[in-house]
């Protein structure tokens, strides 16, 4: 009984040792930051802002929006204005119109209970960023103030694949 023991602890020590020398070494390629609203409702006044580091400029990278809502949330899309300024300082701002549902499928995101998690890309292919701190600033441009039923929002960076 003895010998199975210290067979089986001699087993786990070398899958531990072994999973963290395999994981340790590799990056996580993904960037992702969101700002709760308090009430769950997003104000026009409370825009968001994250900053990213770019040091991979020989990658690719796409961007997206996320935003986490629950059920009662009554449209279909989001209108955001993203504004991106980059390490040269250069400021865009874009207004884009997000999807969220539609009427055969419903909600898009991935859904538990009566809150979904939505993360959409708002570039259509991957993009060269410039090696620097970029900031994005995020406000949403519904009609509704406050818009309701939206728990968090914020940007998603992720390096292509090769």
């Amino acid at each position: 009984m003895a010998v199975k023991k210290y067979s089986f602890l001699t087993f786990l020590t070398t899958c531990f040792v072994s999973a963290t020398v395999l994981f340790s070494c590799n990056t996580i390629d993904v960037f992702e930051k969101f700002e709760s609203f308090p009430k769950n409702e997003w104000h026009v006044s409370k825009q968001p802002t994250f900053s990213f580091e770019v040091k991979d400029t020989t990658a690719r990278y796409y961007i997206y929006f996320v935003i986490r809502h629950t059920d009662a949330y009554k449209y279909n899309n989001i209108w955001v204005n993203i504004s991106t300024q980059s390490p040269t300082g250069i400021k865009q701002t874009q207004l884009v119109n997000l999807k969220l549902a539609d009427n055969t499928k419903g909600w898009l995101g991935a859904g538990m209970d009566d809150i979904f998690d939505s993360r959409i890309k708002i570039t259509n292919a991957p993009v060269a960023l410039k090696a620097g701190v970029y900031n994005f600033t995020i406000a949403q441009a519904m009609r509704d103030e406050p818009l309701a039923a939206v728990l968090s929002a914020g940007i998603r960076v992720e390096k292509a694949a090769p």
